[in-house]
C-alpha cells in the first residue's frame, strides 16, 4: 500500500501534544534504589500534586552485587516486590509511570536480566540514571517541599550504594554530584559478618572522608545558606537524634557524636537497640552515620534538616514537566547544540526532514511517540562531532552523546541517540548496535535509517520544494520512488545536477532490515 506524498503532513501522527493533566489525573513514580524500592502514586488536585499513595520496601540489591553482577537472589527479591507494585499501578495510565534505576543497577553488568522482565512486570520502561541524573531529580523532590525562597541550599541524599550532593536556588540545581558511597556497599565492606567496632566505624568513616573530599572545593559550607538531608537514611539518624533528645529538629554535629558513642556500645549491627530506629535500618545504621559524620567534617556542616522530599518526589514534578511541555530533555539537546556551535539552520532542516520520513513510515514500522523524540533528538545533534573534527564527525558526535552529562536522559537514551548519530553516515555495521537485538535491534535500525535519509534531505532544502515522491514502508523495508524527470524540470548547474543525481541514486532504493 502507497504512503501517502512525503511533503503533505500524516493527519494522525502520534500525538505531540499531550492531554492536559485534569484534575484527578493519575501519575506514578518507582524508585529502584540500592538499599529500598519505593512507589509513590500521586494525584492532580487544583493544579497541585498530592501523594494518593505510597509504599516501600527493603530489596537491599546492592547487597546481592559482586563483582558488579547481581545475584539471582536479589533480582529475584527485586521482581517479587515489583509484582506487588504493579497490582497498586493497575489504575495508572502506563504513559503516566516512570520508573528509574539508580546506583546498583547502574553498576550491574546483567542489569537486562532484570530490567527487562522488570518491564513487563510493571508495564513501564526501565530509566538506568546516572548520578548526576539522579541529584537533579533529588533536588527537585525537596525543593518542592521547602520554601520558595531565593537562599542557597546544600542538599544530600544518602542511598544503598551512592550519595548525591546538589547546591541550587528554588527549583534550579546549580552544582550536581554523585559519589560512591552508600550505606549498603559500606556496611557490606566494612562491617562484614555484622561485626560492630571502633575500628570497622573508622573504616567506613575514613573511606567516606576521602571519596566526599573530592568535591570539598565546590560543596563547602561557604558556597550554600542551609544543608538539607533527603533520604531514609538521613530521616532515621534524624528520627533517632529526636527521639533520644540527642538534638532539637535536626541533625548535628554533637548529636552525631553521641551516636557513634552510643552505637559502639554494641558488638554486633543486630544488636543495636536505640529509641527511633526500626528494623528495616538496623543493618546499615551504622555505615550511615559513618558517612554522615564524614559528610559534615569534610564539608563543614553544622547541621542540617531533613526533608520528605526525594527521588520519587522529583521523578513525579520530572514527569509533570514532560507532560506539559517543559521537558527538560529538550533544554538538554538545545545547550548541547549551543555548547558545540552546531549550525542551527543545517540541524532544523534535518529535523524536519526526520519528522515528515517518521510521519510517513511509524505506523508500518511501528515506532512509538518515545522513537519520534528520539529521531528529532538525534537530528538536532547530529553535527556536534565537528567541534571535534570533520573526518568521523559521526563518530566523535556518538562519543559526546554517550559521555556528556545530559540532565533528564536515561542511560538508555543517551545510548540510542549515540547509535543514531554514529549510524548516519558511512558503512554500519552490526557492532554498532551492541548487544540489542529482536524488537529492539529493529526498531534501532529502522531509526538509523529515517536518520540516514534525512541528513541527506538537506541537501535539497535550497530548492523551491522537494520532489513529489512516494514512501513504501514494510515490514522489512522501505522505497523511495522519485519522477523520472523531476531533476530535468529544475533550472541547475552542471555541478549542482551531478551532485543532485548521486544524491537521489544513494537516496531510491530499498534499504532492507535483516
Amino acid at each position: 500500500m502507497e504512503a501517502p506524498k512525503a511533503q503533505k503532513k500524516n493527519a494522525s501522527t502520534p500525538e505531540e501534544n499531550p492531554a492536559a493533566l485534569k484534575d484527578g489525573s493519575l501519575l506514578a513514580a518507582v524508585d529502584l534504589g540500592s538499599n529500598s524500592f519505593h512507589l509513590l502514586i500521586a494525584r492532580i488536585e487544583q493544579g497541585e500534586i498530592r501523594p494518593a499513595q505510597a509504599l516501600s520496601e527493603k530489596v537491599q540489591l546492592a547487597a546481592g552485587l559482586e563483582a558488579d553482577t547481581l545475584s539471582q537472589d536479589a533480582i529475584d527479591r527485586g521482581l517479587e516486590c515489583l509484582s506487588r507494585f504493579a497490582q497498586l499501578l493497575q489504575s495508572v495510565e502506563p504513559q503516566r509511570i516512570r520508573v528509574v534505576g539508580t546506583n546498583a543497577l547502574r553498576r550491574a553488568r546483567n542489569r537486562k536480566t532484570f530490567t527487562e522482565p522488570a518491564r513487563r512486570i510493571l508495564g513501564a520502561p526501565i530509566d538506568v540514571i546516572y548520578g548526576r541524573e539522579e541529584a537533579r531529580l533529588v533536588y527537585l523532590g525537596v525543593a518542592h517541599t521547602l520554601a520558595d525562597d531565593s537562599q542557597s541550599r546544600l542538599v544530600v541524599d544518602i542511598g544503598g550504594g551512592s550519595t548525591e550532593f546538589a547546591i541550587g536556588e528554588r527549583f534550579e540545581p546549580r552544582k550536581l554530584e554523585s559519589l560512591q558511597l552508600g550505606c549498603v556497599t559500606y556496611s557490606k565492606d566494612c562491617f562484614k559478618d555484622g561485626l560492630l567496632s571502633k575500628s570497622n566505624y573508622k573504616c567506613a568513616y575514613d573511606r567516606a572522608c576521602v571519596e566526599v573530599s573530592h568535591i570539598r572545593k565546590q560543596f563547602r559550607s561557604k558556597h550554600w545558606v542551609e544543608a538539607v538531608g533527603s533520604s531514609g537514611t538521613l530521616q532515621a539518624i534524624e528520627g533517632i537524634l529526636i527521639a533520644q533528645e540527642w538534638a532539637d529538629d535536626m541533625i548535628t554535629r554533637k548529636g552525631l557524636t553521641r551516636m557513634r558513642k552510643a552505637l559502639l556500645d554494641f558488638k554486633h549491627l543486630d544488636d543495636i537497640n536505640l529509641e527511633g530506629l526500626s528494623d528495616a535500618r538496623r543493618s546499615v545504621i551504622a555505615s550511615g552515620v559513618a558517612i554522615t559524620e564524614a559528610i559534615f567534617d569534610v564539608l563543614d556542616i553544622d547541621q542540617m534538616r531533613s526533608s520528605r522530599g526525594a527521588l520519587r518526589e522529583g521523578v513525579v514534578y520530572d514527569l509533570v514537566g514532560r507532560l506539559s511541555h517543559e521537558d527538560v530533555r529538550e533544554r538538554s539537546i538545545i545547550a548541547l547544540m549551543q555548547r558545540y556551535h552546531v549550525d542551527e539552520e543545517s540541524a532544523h532542516i534535518v529535523a524536519r526532514r526526520a519528522r515528515m520520513l517518521f510521519d510517513a513510515t511509524y505506523r508500518s514500522w511501528e515506532l512509538t511517540d518515545s522513537d519520534r523524540e528520539l529521531l528529532l533528538w538525534a537530528a538536532l545533534s547530529q553535527e556536534i562531532g565537528k567541534a571535534i573534527a570533520h573526518k568521523h564527525y559521526h563518530r566523535h558526535g556518538a562519543y559526546l552523546l554517550r559521555n556528556s552529562d545530559l540532565p533528564g536522559f536515561p542511560q538508555h537514551e543517551q545510548e540510542d541517540m549515540a547509535v543514531l548519530v554514529e549510524g548516519q553516515h558511512g558503512k554500519i555495521r552490526q557492532e554498532l548496535f551492541g548487544d540489542s537485538e529482536g524488537a529492539t535491534l529493529l526498531r534501532l535500525q529502522r531509526l538509523v535509517a529515517l536518520l540516514r535519509l534525512a541528513t541527506l534531505f538537506k541537501y535539497v532544502e535550497p530548492l523551491e520544494q522537494l520532489p513529489d515522491f512516494a514512501i513504501n514502508a514494510s515490514s522489512k523495508g522501505l522505497k523511495l520512488d522519485f519522477p523520472d524527470d523531476w531533476l530535468e524540470q529544475h533550472p541547475l548547474t552542471a555541478q549542482e545536477l551531478t551532485q543532485q543525481r548521486g544524491m537521489f541514486k544513494r537516496i531510491a532504493l530499498c534499504l532492507e532490515f535483516n
